[in-house]
This record gives structure tokens, C-alpha cells and sequence, in this order.
């Protein structure tokens, strides 16, 4: 690590005779970039670098209007909200996310037409109507396949802006807790010595990390909102509680290429949105379990802080996307302790638990009225596994990667016990956490469900030997009896 974090370093040397200061045209730097010295002395005392910012202390450029290299490509009509982001950027002091930046991003984004595909629209009235007609048939479909009863009390059919808008409470209370330790690393890089007379951009640093982390999640919720189908993509409940959603333009551009007919696609999204709801609905503990996951994980998380260092001095506001390729780049390290890989596994297996329930009886309600219901499970299957949308931007966002294997296994592991113990038996193992299958248990589903690793544990009873008890007890009484017999005739 530099002994100069963010670019704190000793005032620039005098240049000899003022010949080294010059710049091509003659004049002296002091009037340029702030990288000499004025008649006020140094422009910039404590050389603090925003290396990447043409025009900007520490930036290229050296143009005599610091702004100049920032906005001087952007059209007139463009810089009140470039002012407007700027000044949002270096102001925020509301947590380690500047949120108010990261949904204008991610609206923003979805406004605008992408290569290979399109820009957001409303719903219309027919869509809204479909949407909810697929939610109130599909709740009928799941009465079979599971004890739990509908947990839908509304459906609604969102564009792609009220999705971003719908899920971002979601969103904070996932990635608040991985951001709070990058804003403490942020601190923890400067020198205690210097921390009190840097105090001020301390503040600035802390704000451009909130920043930073907005501008990110604002591009990755931008992209995700184009490909969700519903509110549970990613496993969670990410919307509000009761109300099952769908979003039909999505639906349009998942069903794109497959040959089923849309009505279908959209009941059987249905359905899953459907299942969703009643799990999380009906097993109260489940979100704060899954949510708790997410923060115990990121409590192990452990930031590279001469990354994190080379990270702010690339900091460039006229170019997001090089702030996101940059946060992308290795960030996060997990710690490799026992605690750090208990987490993981409770988060990994968790996840897998309700997407595998989810799949397994969506399978077994869809099967008897969809014809394509084996074919868009599979298409849905290869989508989490090829590491889609969801599971790169949960990736990006909270720096966890999913293992799409588990799901199969925990799908397979939960049919096992429907047909072992028929739904109400399968569906009693979410009364409690301690109840559910272990990461161990999806490597041998049959054994959870047959063998002694099953819910009653070493304290099954084991009917054989119950049998070969019994059977001995009877013998025993047989003898008993004759010995009785025989002593009997002896005395008379």
C-alpha cells in the first residue's frame, strides 16, 4: 500500500528558474491545473488526486476550467443534469449507498434502447387483465401440489421502471451491510496521523464511495429490470408482501424463440410467482433466514484495501461504466475461516431449499394442464445454471455466486419427500429452520429421506427391530407359559 492513500502526498517541487513549470504556450502552471502554485500559495495543498478526471486535481488535461474536460464533450441541454448528478454525488451523506443516484440510474437506463433490445413501456389494460387471470388460475393449479394455502392477496403486471421501484427496499437491506464494510475500509486506508487534517475529505471520500457503490448497483438493476420475469427471480422476496408479479414485456422476450404459445409461458411464470408467495407467505421466519444469511456472509467479507485504493484514484463521473468495471475487479474477498464458509453454505443451501421447493411443485401442479411445462422447467433450469441475469447481478451486488447444481439437487430431494410423505409431510419441514435438509442432505437426497440423516434423526424407529423385539417377547412368553404348564401337572 502507498504511504500516500488516495493520492496524499508531499506539496510538487518549485521548478528551477520557472522553466520546468511552463506550459507550452509559455505560462506558468500556477494559473492551470492546481498542480503549481498562485498568489494563495498551492491550488491544491494535499495534492489529493481524481486521477481519471481530465481537468481535475490529479486528473489529465491540465485545463485551466477545472469543469472543462468533465462536461465540455456534453451538449448545452445536458448539463443541468450533469451538474445536478455531480452535485448528488459529492453531497450525499445518507449511508454507504447514495440510492437517490442509483434508481436514476437504473431508470435511466431502462428508458433507453439497448443493442438487441428495447426500451421500457407501460402496461397496458389487457396485459394487467391477463396477468391477473394467469395469478388467480395458477393459485387454483397449486391448491394440489402443496398444504400451504395462496399467499397472493393481489396480482399486478409492472413495467420495468416499477419493478426498480418496488424492489430497491429489497435491494438496500441486501447490499447496505456489503457497502458499510467497503465505506469502512475507505477510512481505514488513511493514516490515523493524517485522519484529523483530512478530516473534510474524509467526508468527500466517504460520499464518493456512496457513489461509486450507486452508480454500480444503479447499472445492474438497470440491466437486471430488462430481464426479470416477476418479483422473486433471484429466490427472494423482493417485492411487497402478498402481492404476486409479473412483468409482461419480459414475458415477451423470454417466450421469444421458444415455440410456445404466450399464454402459456405466462401461466407458468404464473406459477412460479404463485408458489413463491405462499412459501414466503406462510413460513414467517423464512425472510429474515434468508436476509440474516445475506448479512452474516457479508459480515465475513473482507476488503482488499490496496484494490479499494487503486480503485478511487480511477474515479472518473464522466464514464460509469469504468467505475463499474473497476468495482467488479476483485473487491471482495471472502475470509477462509470457519465462520465465513458456515455462512456461505447456510446462504447457498437456503437459496437452493425454496428455488428447489418452487420447482419441484410448480412441476407437479403444471404437468397435468401445460404441455410445455417439461420443456420451459428445462429452459428455466439452463438459464440459473448458464449464470443469467440473476445470478450475476446477486454476484455483483452482494459478491456471492450461486451454485445453480444445488438447485436440482434440492428439487430432486423435495420430490423424494412428496411422494415418501405426500405434500403435507414435505411441506411440515418449513415449520422450522432446524427442520430443513442440510447442505449434506442435497448430496444424498434418498438418504435424508430413507436413511437415519432423515428429520427424526438417530431417534427413528426402526420397525425391523421393533419386529425382532416383539417376536422375542412373544417366545419368551410361550416358554413362560409352558414351564407354567409343566410345573402345574407336576404338582398335581
Amino acid at each position: 500500500m502507498s504511504d500516500f492513500p488516495f493520492g496524499f502526498g508531499p506539496p510538487p517541487e518549485e521548478p528551477e528558474d520557472g522553466k520546468d513549470g511552463d506550459t507550452p504556450d509559455g505560462k506558468g502552471s500556477g494559473s492551470g491545473s492546481g498542480s503549481g502554485s498562485g498568489s494563495g500559495g498551492p491550488a491544491n495543498p494535499f495534492n489529493f488526486g481524481f486521477g481519471g478526471i481530465p481537468g481535475m486535481p490529479g486528473g489529465s488535461g491540465g485545463s485551466g476550467n477545472p469543469l472543462e474536460g468533465l462536461f465540455g464533450a456534453m451538449n448545452p441541454g445536458d448539463l443541468g443534469a450533469a451538474f445536478q448528478q455531480l452535485g448528488q454525488m459529492l453531497s450525499f451523506d445518507g449511508g454507504p449507498v447514495n440510492w437517490d443516484l442509483a434508481k436514476d440510474i437504473a431508470r435511466q437506463a431502462v428508458v433507453q434502447e439497448t443493442e438487441g433490445g428495447s426500451k421500457d413501456r407501460s402496461v397496458g389494460e389487457s396485459e394487467r387483465t391477463a396477468v391477473a387471470e394467469a395469478v388467480r388460475l395458477a393459485d387454483l393449479w397449486l391448491d394440489s401440489a402443496t398444504s400451504f394455502p395462496s399467499g397472493a392477496s393481489s396480482a399486478v403486471a409492472w413495467s420495468r421502471a416499477e419493478w426498480i421501484e418496488a424492489t430497491l427496499p429489497a435491494w438496500k437491506e441486501l447490499v447496505d451491510p456489503v457497502a458499510e464494510r467497503v465505506a469502512t475500509a475507505m477510512g481505514g486506508v488513511v493514516p490515523e496521523e493524517m485522519q484529523a487534517m483530512a478530516g473534510p475529505l474524509l467526508g468527500v471520500m466517504r460520499s464518493m464511495g456512496g457513489a461509486m457503490f450507486g452508480t454500480q448497483i444503479g447499472q445492474a438493476l438497470g440491466a437486471l429490470a430488462a430481464e426479470v420475469v416477476g418479483s422473486t427471480d433471484v429466490g427472494l422476496p423482493l417485492g411487497p408482501a402478498g402481492k404476486a408479479a409479473l412483468l409482461p414485456q419480459n414475458i415477451d422476450a423470454f417466450g421469444e424463440g421458444l415455440s410456445v404459445p404466450t399464454d402459456e409461458i405466462r401461466l407458468y411464470l404464473a406459477l412460479r410467482e404463485a408458489a413463491h408467495q405462499r412459501l414466503f407467505n406462510h413460513v414467517p421466519w423464512l425472510r429474515q433466514h434468508l436476509f440474516g444469511a445475506v448479512e452474516a456472509y457479508a459480515r465475513g467479507i473482507k476488503v482488499d484495501a490496496s484494490r479499494l485504493e487503486d480503485l478511487v484514484g480511477q474515479i472518473d463521473p464522466s464514464n460509469p461504466e469504468s467505475m463499474q468495471e473497476a468495482m467488479s475487479g476483485g473487491l471482495f474477498q471472502p475470509e477462509d475461516t470457519p465462520e465465513q464458509k458456515a455462512a456461505l453454505a447456510r446462504l447457498e443451501t437456503a437459496l437452493a431449499l425454496v428455488e428447489g421447493w418452487v420447482d419441484a411443485v410448480v412441476h407437479a401442479a403444471a404437468a397435468p394442464h401445460l404441455p410445455h411445462a417439461p420443456a420451459l422447467r428445462e429452459t428455466l433450469r439452463r438459464r440459473r445454471a448458464s449464470g443469467g441475469p440473476a445470478e450475476q447481478t446477486f454476484a455483483t451486488l452482494v459478491g456471492l455466486e450461486l451454485r445453480p447444481r444445488r438447485l436440482r439437487d434440492a428439487s430432486r430431494l423435495w420430490a423424494s419427500l412428496s411422494d415418501a410423505r405426500g405434500t403435507d409431510g414435505r411441506d411440515a419441514l418449513w415449520q422450522h429452520p432446524d427442520m430443513l435438509p442440510t447442505a449434506k442432505d442435497l448430496d444424498d437426497p434418498d438418504g435424508f429421506v430413507h436413511g437415519a440423516d432423515s428429520p427424526a434423526g438417530e431417534d427413528a424407529i426402526d420397525f425391523s427391530k421393533l419386529d425382532e423385539m416383539l417376536g422375542r417377547a412373544a417366545a419368551a412368553n410361550e416358554k413362560n407359559d409352558e414351564d407354567d404348564k409343566n410345573d402345574d401337572e407336576g404338582k398335581a
